[in-house]
């Protein structure tokens, strides 16, 4: 079942990827100008990217340390995506004219984020498989409590 419900999230991985794209685009066909606000999703993707790449690894070498690091970077990742939120609703209210552009960029971090989310379930699943235990509705220090007792 494990494997199913990874299938399963790297399918959505891949749908929420491909909305960043339709982003990307549009933004790029709206003025192709790379701006100092776009840092803030550029390092919530980088962050995103090792999250998926760690899961990945934790599924195919049955790691619960490095699941516990995946989930431990999701909070990491929801600090940012929080950050860029407030970055862009400031900048709508300053500047009016950037409210599309706003959008998209809200609307990629979301995705982002989720993608993270994604990324967390594999990692969760990799301890269900490996533990037999289910962490998916308590804290990760009560989790690593649990899967070390």
């Amino acid at each position: 079942m494990a494997v199913i419900k990874t299938v399963t999230d790297l399918e959505r991985i891949g749908d929420e990827a491909e909305r960043i794209a339709r982003m990307a685009i549009h933004i790029s066909e709206q003025d192709g100008v790379f701006h100092n606000r776009y840092i803030g999703i550029t390092h919530l993707s980088e962050h995103v990217i090792r999250m998926v790449h760690n899961a990945l690894d934790a599924f195919v070498r049955l790691d619960t340390n490095e699941a516990f690091d995946v989930l431990r970077d999701d909070e990491k990742a929801d600090a940012e995506y929080q950050l860029i939120m407030r970055q862009m609703l400031t900048c709508m209210m300053e500047d009016p004219k950037m409210i599309s552009e706003s959008m998209d960029i809200m609307q990629a971090a979301r995705s982002l984020e989720r993608i993270g989310d994604h990324a967390m379930n594999i990692g969760e699943y990799v301890i269900y498989l490996v533990m037999g235990k289910d962490i998916r509705h308590i804290s990760i220090k009560d989790a690593e409590r649990d899967v070390v007792s």
